[in-house]
């Protein structure tokens, strides 16, 4: 029997990257998905976002664990979006036990600035709210929530960061400590019902997020038009061990962890993968 065998989760951001690897890794576990994303791109954000060519992927792999699967388009700014994805869900898998709220993008050197600080925080904060709040309904006693972070909550970069210069870049920080706040006291009230929320904060991850032109121009601002080749040696500076990323999977291992009952007793907690970026990047406190 699988580790979340007959259980059903609901994941954002599920089409690509770490939410695609969620869905895939849950339903090898035996837990059946419902998986959204906006599937579309977003004007102030400097990348290609999943498209819904990417969310099908997802349902194909999903049903290949023989799992079932709803893939459903929404956009976790929405939230009335979100509760009809939700209802939609439930209604067709019979129950809702797992949240991962995954969805989010990065709005360095997205323009305008100030857009791209909207949609960062609009995203990555509210739009975990929405998520999380769509669910709340439908959870009962045993059920988890996860939410995802980044090391970027948890690093000291107030000596690094040039203010003015990427407002969308700073909104990525500021959402992911946001939502680490959220989860905080989310936990605390949900306690007393059996039901768990907890945050894991990843280093960088080998995702289509990481290897993008915004992401390489902010690793190596000394180049006009740096390539993966140049911004890798400077991913490492984000680890303490010797490695420029982490893969999805890393972070599937834990969402499984913290979705099945081998977690039943931690809630609240803030869990790094990170390859020791904290380590590097804050002092030392108990």
């Amino acid at each position: 029997m699988g580790r979340v065998e007959g259980k059903v989760a609901f994941i954002s951001g599920a089409a690509r990257g770490q939410g695609r690897s969620h869905a895939v890794r849950l339903a090898s576990e035996g837990a059946d998905i419902i998986a959204v994303d906006i599937c579309q791109d977003i004007d102030s954000i400097g990348y290609k976002l999943a498209s819904r060519e990417d969310l099908d992927e997802t349902a194909r792999l999903v049903e290949k664990a023989g799992r079932r699967i709803i893939a459903i388009q929404a956009d976790v700014r929405d939230a009335a979006q979100m509760r009809d994805a939700v209802k939609r869900g439930v209604d067709e898998l019979g129950r809702l036990d797992i949240v991962v709220a995954q969805a989010g993008i990065a709005g360095m050197k997205g323009e305008p600035q100030w857009q791209a600080w909207t949609d960062v925080i609009d995203t990555n904060l509210v739009g975990v709210i929405n998520t999380i709040h769509a669910a709340l309904p439908y959870l009962t006693d045993g059920a988890s929530i996860i939410a995802t972070g980044s090391l970027a909550a948890l690093m000291d970069v107030s000596k690094v960061d040039q203010p003015g210069k990427d407002p969308g870049g700073v909104a990525y920080m500021v959402a992911k400590r946001g939502l680490s706040m959220f989860i905080h006291e989310l936990a605390t009230h949900i306690a007393v019902k059996n039901i768990r929320a907890n945050v894991v904060h990843p280093t960088n991850c080998n995702t289509p997020m990481l290897q993008s032109d915004p992401m390489y121009r902010s690793f190596r601002p000394d180049l006009e038009h740096p390539t993966r080749a140049d911004a890798e040696p400077a991913f490492y500076v984000q680890q303490a061990m010797p490695i420029p990323f982490v893969e999805p999977e890393e972070i599937s291992n834990a969402v499984l962890f913290l979705a099945s009952d081998e977690s039943r007793y931690i809630t609240g907690t803030q869990l790094r993968i990170d390859a020791g970026g904290y380590l590097k990047w804050h002092d030392y406190h108990i």
